[in-house]
This record gives structure tokens, sequence and C-alpha cells, in this order.
């Protein structure tokens, strides 16, 4: 029997864009008039990510662990949920091989913010550029992301057992 399993994991998350929040998507702010709302910093990205690692290792998701109903993680940077995440992941002795994500968004265009939206990524995971990959697209013009009312993201993590 293989004593080093590969997991799987899934993550997706949306968000609404409203006037007077910073958009946070990475772990880098994008300039842009409209950001996301979210009880933390709500980086669509990033919570896609730990929704992917934490389904990899079994632990549920996101909200389980970090509730938006808790003060304490109240305008919490992302940033600091996927390190904790990470953790998990290390603490049941497992490593990431890889993330691939997705951002859906008609507005603003990202493809120039990704390259610094990898290093960010890849600097927390602690884990090779080349492990993080990250693309966007747009919905041409359909759906609320389409019409330009939120931002979401789809997230795949792949995990060895150490």
């Amino acid at each position: 029997m293989d004593k080093r399993p590969i997991r799987l994991g899934f993550g997706y998350d949306v968000h609404r864009l409203v006037q007077g929040r910073p958009l946070r998507l990475g772990g880098i702010q994008i300039p842009y008039p409209y950001g996301l709302q979210g009880h933390s910093d709500a980086d669509v990205l990033l919570h896609a990510i730990c929704d992917a690692l934490l389904g990899a290792i079994g632990e549920g998701d996101i909200g389980r662990h970090f509730p938006d109903t808790d003060p304490q993680y109240k305008e919490i940077p992302s940033t600091l949920l996927l390190q904790r995440t990470i953790e998990k992941v290390k603490e049941k002795n497992f490593h990431l091989l890889n993330v691939d994500a997705t951002l859906v968004a008609q507005k603003p265009r990202l493809a120039e913010h990704i390259p610094e939206m990898v290093i960010k990524i890849s600097e927390i995971l602690r884990v090779e550029r080349e492990c993080v990959n990250v693309k966007s697209t747009t919905e041409e013009g359909l759906g609320f992301t389409g019409r330009g009312e939120g931002i979401a993201a789809y997230a795949v993590a792949l995990l060895e057992k150490d």
C-alpha cells in the first residue's frame, strides 16, 4: 500500500464589489475604485486557496476555521489566514505540491498583477514560484462577475503526505 498518498482539494469564493474598501487579491493591493465586501479583507483568491488546502486535508472550509462571526477575524489580512491554513496542512504531515487558481472578474484587468500575486502566495506557502499558478478570466459580460458586481475565485491544491 502506498504510504505517501496524494490529496486534491478544491476551493471557491466570491465577494461583492463595494465602494470604500481597498481591493486585495492574492495578498496584494490592486488600484481600483472598488474593493471586496467581507468580514476579513475579503481576498477571494486567498480564501479559495485556503478552502482548497483545507479540503485536501479533510478539514472543512475557511468558515469552519475562521468564522465571520468571530470578532478576532474582523478586517484580518487574508495573508494571515493562508499562513494559518498552511500550518494546519503541515500539522497533518502534508506538503504542498502545487496550487492552480483562477480569478473571475470583468474589471479590473488583472493579468499585469498576477506575477506579484504569485510571488506573494509562494512566499506565504513557502514553495517555489513554479508551484503556484494564477490566471484570470472574464465572463464576457455574463452573470454577476460579468456585470462587475463581484469577483470570484477557484483554486485546486495538490498535497502529498510526508
